[in-house]
């Protein structure tokens, strides 16, 4: 079983694991307001809950809409992100985190309009009956998941020790295969990573991991990332579709040859993927191999030199982004072609595979096109700076410089 299949299905289990506790959550919460009601409980009725006259919440829609909103709430907080990948502690946070913001949720959207008397203080008391129940329920199933896949199912850890005389090219060397390899990848850390805070306790019986896979990100802004690149490129597509066929009719009446052009880049993890792009240059440009883009570059058409100008002939990407294959804001990605050659000044560059790609990032804002090995490389320092410090807050300074840099047309 391949390791994507491998998550998809742990991602599936995770989810029907929580949706099928959050029914019984449901269906508990119920139960109890009935023996409530019919004070078939001693004395519950005037300390956990007012009375309620089940008109909303024992309808139908709650028994569909509760699991649903369970699982949206804890898919928003990251924890069907990477499975497999949790410690004991997140799981527990998680838990407790989502039971306050379901049984609150619940609490606006369907107790509050179900009671008969208004009585905040049981109120408060009847949401804190839910918050336990919600906690307890779906806490247990995902213990029991969480040893299971620990046993079974953990993504195998690799940590790099660096041994005397190892070349810099070395040590990258192996991290990038660990990378194409799909493994989780420590460091250990030298004294300067020690004293500028770049190594973490991983385990408190072990000594300190630089964590080199994982992004800087939380689980949940990586989740709130990929949603907006999602929905953002989806209705990208749809608005700019009008744009999109004037594009191609100027570039099919420019020159001949196909409207679209794909390349091949490379991207998380080091897998390779096509990027697609308006074509902006003649038919046969790179015949004799790649060669980098540079000022009045007589192989783009006269249409690819306006596109060019403007960053339209990106535009297509957005459905790379939509895919999966790319972020909208992130390391630009690079040819395997010129890869292999940053990588022989700056075997560093490996550190861009854990992040997706982007559309835009830090890089080609201060950059701008790299026509020289040089742009290429202080792009590459702006980039990894940017994979160390990413943030949504981050992202969004990011969008609205590339804003300016599309209106003031500084594109090549």
């Amino acid at each position: 079983m391949s390791a994507k299949v491998k998550n998809i299905l742990l991602k599936v289990l995770y989810i029907l694991a929580d949706a099928f506790s959050a029914e019984v959550v449901w269906f508990a919460f119920l139960y109890f307001r009935w023996m409530v009601l019919d004070e078939r409980v001693t004395d519950f009725d005037t300390f956990f809950a007012p009375a309620f006259n089940f008109s909303v919440s024992s309808s139908y829609y709650p028994f569909l809409l509760y699991p649903l909103g369970c699982v949206l709430v804890y898919y928003f907080l990251g924890y069907y992100l990477r499975p497999g990948k949790h410690k004991l502690s997140s799981v527990i946070w998680s838990t407790l985190t989502g039971a306050v913001i379901i049984a609150c949720g619940a609490f606006l959207l369907i107790i509050m309009d179900d009671v008969k008397t208004i009585d905040f203080i049981r109120y408060y008391k009847s949401v804190g009956v839910l918050w336990a129940f919600q906690f307890v329920v779906v806490l247990i199933p995902r213990l029991i998941l969480y040893f299971f896949v620990q046993k079974r199912f953990r993504r195998e850890q690799v940590i790099v020790k660096i041994s005397d005389g190892m070349t810099e090219h070395e040590l990258y060397r192996q991290i990038k295969d660990l990378f194409l390899a799909g493994k989780e990848i420590m460091v250990e850390p030298r004294l300067l990573d020690v004293f500028t805070g770049a190594a973490r306790i991983i385990h408190i019986d072990r000594s300190p991991l630089i964590v080199v896979s994982e992004p800087a990100m939380a689980d949940w802004e990586l989740v709130v990332k990929r949603t907006f690149d999602f929905v953002v490129s989806a209705i990208m597509l749809v608005i700019l579709l009008p744009v999109f066929i004037l594009i191609a009719l100027a570039v099919k009446i420019d020159s001949p040859g196909p409207v679209f052009y794909k390349q091949q880049r490379v991207g998380l993890y080091g897998r390779l993927f096509n990027i697609v792009k308006f074509r902006s240059m003649f038919v046969g440009a790179e015949s004799d191999g790649p060669h980098l883009t540079h000022k009045d570059d007589s192989r783009v058409t006269r249409v690819g030199r306006f596109l060019r100008k403007y960053r339209l002939d990106e535009l297509p990407q957005f459905w790379n982004i939509m895919r999966g294959e790319m972020s909208i804001v992130g390391p630009r990605p690079e040819r395997p072609y010129f890869v292999a050659q940053i990588m022989e000044k700056a075997p560093y560059y490996c550190l861009l595979y854990k992040v997706r790609p982007g559309l835009t990032s830090w890089g080609p804002v201060k950059v701008g096109y790299t026509d020289t090995m040089d742009k290429m490389l202080q792009r590459l320092m702006y980039d990894i700076t940017y994979t160390e410090n990413m943030s949504l807050v981050l992202d969004l300074k990011i969008l609205l410089r590339t804003v300016g840099v599309i209106i003031d047309g500084k594109g090549q």
